[in-house]
């Protein structure tokens, strides 16, 4: 697996290494601080407040999405708040004039020109909670079976699941899907995408230093940082970031980093967005560039190896315990979701067009859904998953 870690990494180490060549005259272009910190006439020029709230509002959206006494319109609300709205537990969540769902599937790169497909998308997670309130809530305190709603317990007295007739849960669904429509689409497909760095007078301005009104930093500075929140919005320090602080993309890149098939991949990403982001400091947009298409790269194979891990562990327990495979699998499910807003490097594609993810959610959903699905199901789709991402299943698996 080795061998094939290197086939998906080594455009981050030719990147990186000429990111710091010299420019014929024996001086470095770009140099890279050791943390993620940037300043300006001793004031940080770092600012991604706006990802952070957002992250924080997700949070309280799907556990929402859990408390059975919830109405769909208080859960619509906390995902489509408005300012001053009294949604959230946090005051400062409710005085913010951001919302969750403005941001899904709103990316410059993949849904400026296409519009139908950005609001067909929100109205998948509008779906997931009007079910969640009026299909799973009533029947709370039923024992779910093929074709019913209801509560299923994981062996040993473990958790209590509460699933769809077809052995969904919609909250599990939601938050992987957002890793996906939120956090990974507004990462590589905006605020990374050269249409948003570079609008306007972006670079003239960062050429000349020019400011924000009222802000230490320039516009395409902040641009960058807003990436960069969407992963390290949560932590306590992003200049020492530890990552797992978020049921979103931080956890997952914690759970890939710890796969010692994929080990590396957590500095690989925060080493680019340092770099990226001294890059433009310095005016060299092409290292930045450079360093954009590793974090798109290395960013998209996160939800792909933890949806091949899901349907592994789901398959294992089917018939054994089924209520841990169908958690795994509705987490499978919302993983699948999430790679259509994936990125190949250096294109403007996903790995796996709408379409592709569709057909496997379809397939997933067949007849009585979980309920149903064979280990030949599960082991062809993670299969065609992981080629396309450039792994193997049993890499992902373990």
């Amino acid at each position: 697996m080795k061998k094939v870690l290197l086939s998906l990494f080594v455009v981050s180490a030719i990147f990186q290494s000429c990111s710091s060549d010299d420019d014929g005259n024996g001086e470095t272009k770009v140099t890279a601080p050791s943390t993620y910190q940037f300043t300006r006439e001793g004031n940080s020029t770092v600012s991604y407040s706006g990802q952070t709230t957002r992250i924080l509002m997700a949070e309280e959206v799907v556990a929402a999405l859990k408390v059975e006494t919830n109405t769909e319109a208080t859960i619509d609300g906390m995902f489509a708040h408005v300012e001053n709205a009294n949604d959230f537990s946090d005051a400062d969540l409710n005085a913010s004039d951001k919302s969750v769902r403005s941001k899904v599937a709103a990316s410059t790169d993949y849904f400026s020109a296409n519009t139908t497909e950005a609001n067909e998308i929100k109205a998948d997670f509008d779906t997931w909670i009007e079910e969640q309130v009026n299909d799973v809530f009533p029947s709370w305190s039923v024992t779910a079976q093929a074709g019913v709603a209801g509560a299923l317990q994981q062996a040993g007295g473990g958790t209590v699941r509460y699933i769809n007739a077809k052995g969904l849960e919609y909250n599990q669904a939601f938050a992987k899907g957002l890793i996906g429509g939120l956090m990974i689409d507004q990462i590589v497909n905006n605020y990374l995408s050269s249409a948003v760095l570079d609008a306007g007078t972006n670079v003239e301005d960062n050429d000349s230093a020019v400011l924000e009104e009222g802000k230490s930093y320039t516009t395409m500075e902040h641009k960058w940082d807003e990436a960069f929140g969407y992963l390290y919005g949560a932590e306590a320090d992003a200049t020492n970031p530890v990552l797992d602080v978020d049921q979103f993309l931080s956890e997952y890149l914690d759970r890939v980093e710890a796969d010692e098939d994929f080990a590396g991949i957590a500095s690989t990403i925060y080493d680019a967005f340092k770099l990226g982001r001294a890059a433009i400091v310095a005016g060299e947009y092409d290292v930045r560039d450079a360093q954009a298409e590793i974090i798109k790269g290395n960013i998209s194979v996160i939800p792909a190896v933890r949806a091949v891990y899901y349907l592994q562990s789901g398959k294992n327990k089917l018939g054994v315990d089924d209520a841990s495979a169908f958690h795994a699998l509705s987490e499978a499910y919302g993983f699948i979701y999430s790679l259509q807003f994936t990125r190949k490097p250096n294109t403007t594609v996903p790995y796996l067009t709408k379409t592709e993810v569709d057909a496997y959610l379809a397939q997933l959903m067949e007849d009585n859904g979980f309920w149903d699905v064979t280990a030949d199901t599960l082991d062809t789709m993670s299969d065609e998953i992981s080629e396309a991402f450039g792994f193997t299943t049993e890499a992902a698996a373990n």
